[in-house]
């Protein structure tokens, strides 16, 4: 299957199809180009590390919502061990928006509720895109209070551009089944790890996002809105989303700073798309240390932790003149 390239991508398309003509040379005439290729293999790595280094906030954005970027069901076909689905939430129908089950990660049995954005046409509308309507987080708080029941650590996977902003959804009750969510998870009994793999926008994003520890991958993006949403609003257009993205401060990076995620899941050279296989290593390595850490904490102190990383996040400003603006 032909690779998708994104504009700033582009320039390495030349060097890549070099190696490609010259590895195909070496197995159709037996010809050893070996030092040719190391040599563009070489420049080439110089190139996508110079070029990812500098990367704007919309050119992360873009990343995040690479087709062949890993999703939900890719990491657990991936590194999920004895993965058995859970559906329905018991009130309407199965949300195929969201993929609830239980399963093993880095030894640890747990209990996974993640979005699910699909990746061929028939599977992303099946999935509403990762638009979940109020029985799909309703779903996964039925999940989540069995994984409480049972004593297993919560693993969230997070990929949504926001919850699905249909009359269906309002009419069911969408912004309730989050605000019921954003509570229970709150003193939900057992730890909770959340990962953000790829777009973390909106209410759909914090329908699942209550975490103890919550990972953020290296190019993935995390905002109260998206980019074109944003733009949308401000500027009457959705052409200004990249100055939006710039404004919303939506970066790995910047959201450490802000004290909303904990760490930063470093991806392969040239983002998750290039190397999924290297990306899922990293993600179960990572997850399975903080379960590891949080399993060793009494459950009443780790409500208090999560209590007190709640009451953190945000920033409040200190008008020079002494009146006081607060912004979170």
């Amino acid at each position: 299957m032909a690779r998708l390239y994104l504009e700033f991508e582009k320039p390495f398309t030349k060097l890549e199809e070099q190696i490609r003509e010259l590895e195909e040379k070496q197995r159709r005439d037996g010809i050893d180009a070996s030092a040719e290729i190391r040599d563009i293999r070489k420049s080439l790595i110089v190139m996508v590390r110079k070029q990812y280094a500098a990367l704007s906030p919309w050119e992360i954005v873009q990343i995040a919502r690479h087709p062949d970027r890993p999703q939900t069901v890719d990491y657990i076909e991936a590194f999920v061990k004895d993965f058995k689905e859970i559906r329905g939430d018991r009130l309407f129908r199965d949300d195929r928006a969201v993929v609830c089950g239980l399963g093993m990660i880095a030894g640890e049995r747990v209990m996974i509720v993640g979005h699910r954005k699909g990746h061929d046409t028939r599977e992303k509308v099946e999935c509403f895109f990762g638009c979940a309507h109020p029985e799909g987080y309703r779903k996964a708080m039925r999940c989540m209070r069995l994984a409480e029941k049972f004593n297993l650590p919560v693993v969230a996977f997070i990929d949504t551009q926001g919850a699905y902003p249909g009359i269906g959804a309002e009419e069911r009750g969408i912004a309730e089944a989050i605000a019921v969510n954003l509570r229970e998870m709150s003193i939900l009994r057992t730890p909770i790890v959340g990962a953000i793999i790829g777009e973390g926008a909106s209410g759909g994003y914090l329908g699942i996002g209550v975490a103890d520890r919550l990972l953020m991958l290296e190019y993935a993006y995390c905002s109260v809105i998206t980019p074109e949403g944003c733009a949308a609003i401000l500027w009457r257009t959705a052409e200004k989303a990249p100055q939006a993205a710039e404004a919303l401060k939506l970066t790995a990076p910047d959201l450490k700073a802000f004290g909303v995620i904990d760490d930063i899941v470093p991806e392969p050279l040239g983002a998750a798309h290039r190397n999924p296989r290297e990306m899922a290593v990293t993600l179960e390595r990572r997850i399975g240390r903080y379960l590891r850490e949080l399993k060793q904490i009494p459950v009443e102190d780790l409500l208090a932790q999560r209590y007190a990383k709640l009451r953190r996040v945000g920033v409040t400003i200190e008008a020079a003149s002494g009146s006081s603006a607060g912004s979170a």
